[in-house]
């Protein structure tokens, strides 16, 4: 008897570690932000440009050439579906056939890398309104295929968002400080503009991050 308890109580602390280390890596995943994160965030908000949108140069999508090759045969796509997906496999081409990825934006879990969107955290058509107009084709490619503003999302939500920013959408609100953080880092990467209702609700978002 002594044996057998023994050996329960080992199971129990075995389980024990196993789930801690698997919400710890579920953070990870899911990129929780930090208070120096939001800290970071709230200081290159300051920095950013306020101007009106640039609403005079027409987008174009194919001016944003994406899904580029990022070696061993993928794409831009096919490597965020395998960094962000649990349990994925991929087949010879790098196709994803099997996994598993929960949409940051509305929580919905997927297991059909077919019924996934990859969505630009900051859209492609919000950048083309925001200080790019002298961009020439490759500074476009290379945002349109940066991997740190790539999320895997559900179509249901990336339709919902479209090309807004946060002043006209935001997502659930337990991703509401990670969006904002991101959004925010993203736009002080390539030293984008902000409008004033964007900015407004972005220093908002960042005041109510945890410190």
């Amino acid at each position: 008897m002594a044996k057998r308890g023994k050996t329960t109580w080992v199971s129990l602390v075995v389980a024990l570690v196993v789930l801690v280390v698997g919400i710890w890596w579920s953070q990870l995943d899911e990129g929780t932000p930090t208070g120096a994160d939001a800290q970071r965030a709230i200081d290159q908000l300051a920095k950013l440009t306020v101007a009106v949108e640039d609403t005079g140069l027409p987008y174009n999508r194919e001016d944003w050439p994406h899904w580029s090759a990022q070696g061993d045969g993928c794409d831009t796509r096919e490597e965020a579906l395998k960094a962000q997906g649990r349990s994925v496999r991929t087949d010879v081409e790098c196709k994803a056939m099997e996994g598993t990825w929960t949409s940051p934006y509305d929580g919905a879990t997927i297991t059909d890398a077919r019924q996934t969107d990859l969505d630009h955290l900051v859209p492609l058509a919000e950048a083309n309104r925001s200080g790019t107009r002298g961009w020439t084709r490759e500074q476009r490619r290379a945002f349109a295929n940066d991997l740190d503003q790539l999320i895997v999302v559900s179509a249901r939500s990336n339709r919902q968002k479209g090309d807004q920013d946060p002043a006209h959408w935001l997502p659930d609100a337990a991703y509401g400080c990670d969006y904002a953080v991101r959004w925010v880092l993203v736009k002080a990467k390539y030293n984008l503009t902000v409008d004033q209702a964007e900015h407004d609700t972005l220093a908002s978002l960042l005041s109510r991050c945890p410190r």
